[in-house]
Order: structure tokens, then sequence, then C-alpha cells
């Protein structure tokens, strides 16, 4: 049976509460649904492309980055990084994308006819980056270790555009190498774990 927007945001809640216990979570998580977050596409043209894309891809990375680190760990990984951590890093890595894509329409050519088909429009009201502006909307309510805002800041690793004009992604992935874990499952549920519509 295929899982409703409703299952993945009861699964990704769960997650959430039973793991994140932070002063503050309570009020993220609050705000969380009062955004687009559970309905919203991950992507406009890309992975996750439809409506709940977004929750979906959350909880993929989630799983993702815990066979990564249990991978690299081993099944006493808490020694190094703790289940709230985890979670933190992978349900929240993509809160920069809350109310950023509309559903629009264009005109497309289908069969000869021209015909309008839904699509997502991207329209950013805070321009702030993506890996920093999911630090900075997190921040607004729970603190963040050092170790997570780093990971968060850089899970885009050396595809994120200001990586092309400094070597800070290289020096936070050797001084906080849980961020090369969740670069790498952001990349594995990207291409692996989901689909483009």
């Amino acid at each position: 049976m295929d899982k409703t927007i409703n299952d993945y945001k009861n699964e990704y809640i769960t997650i959430f509460k039973s793991k994140i216990k932070r002063d503050g979570a309570d009020k993220l998580l609050e705000y969380i649904e009062t955004t687009d977050f559970f309905t919203a596409p991950a992507s406009g043209k890309r992975h996750n492309n439809f409506e709940g894309g977004l929750v979906q891809h959350s909880l993929n990375v989630y799983n993702r980055l815990i066979k990564n680190i249990r991978a690299e760990y081993g099944d006493n990984y808490t020694d190094k990084i703790s289940d709230e951590t985890i979670a933190i890093m992978a349900l929240l890595h993509d809160l920069c994308k809350v109310n950023t894509y509309k559903l629009d329409y264009r005109n497309q050519k289908v069969d000869g006819q021209w015909v309008q088909v839904p699509y997502f429009a991207y329209n950013n009201t805070l321009p702030y980056g993506h890996g920093e502006k999911s630090v900075y909307i997190i921040s607004g309510f729970m603190r963040l270790t050092r170790e997570e805002a780093m990971a968060i800041n850089w899970h885009m690793g050396p595809t994120d555009p200001r990586a092309l004009f400094s070597s800070d992604v290289n020096d936070a992935f050797y001084r906080y190498p849980v961020a090369v874990l969740l670069y790498l499952a952001d990349l594995q549920a990207t291409f692996l774990d989901e689909q483009v519509k």
C-alpha cells in the first residue's frame, strides 16, 4: 500500500517528538506545521518534485544518515553522535525550502495541442541561501551545536555555490566528519531513493 502525505507527516512528527527534546523544539515544530513543509515538493524540477516530496525527502535523508553513521561508527555510534543530533540534521536540513514553491501552470504542447500543465514555480521570499537559511530558521527557535550547524549549512557539499569561491566546505568536512555523512545521505536520498515526475 502506498503511503499518503498524512502518513509521511505522522512519521516525521513521531520521529521529531521522540528524538528532539531540546528547548524550543516544540515551538519549531509548531512553526513547521504552519508552513507548507508537509505538502511542498523537495524541488521544482528534480527529485521529489511533487506534493509531499519535501517531507518524504527529509525522511529518506534521515534513514540514509542512520545507515551511514552505523556503517562509519558501528552499533555504538551514540558514543560519537546522539540520536537527537541525527534527527535534527536530517529532518531539518531542507527547512529552507518551506513556502518557496507555488503551484502554477504553463503552456506545453501535448500531442500537437497547447495545454496548461501544472508545475512548481520557485518564489524565494527569504533569499538567505540554502543550508545557511535552514540554520537561520532553526536558530530562531532552538540552539544548534556547532557540529549540527556546520552539517546543515554545508549539506550540499561541493555543489554549494559558495564552495566555488572558498575552501570552507572542505574545512568544515575535516573538522566535522558527520557533515560529510549528511552530505552523502542527502545525495543518496536524492539520486537513489527518489524520483522525478
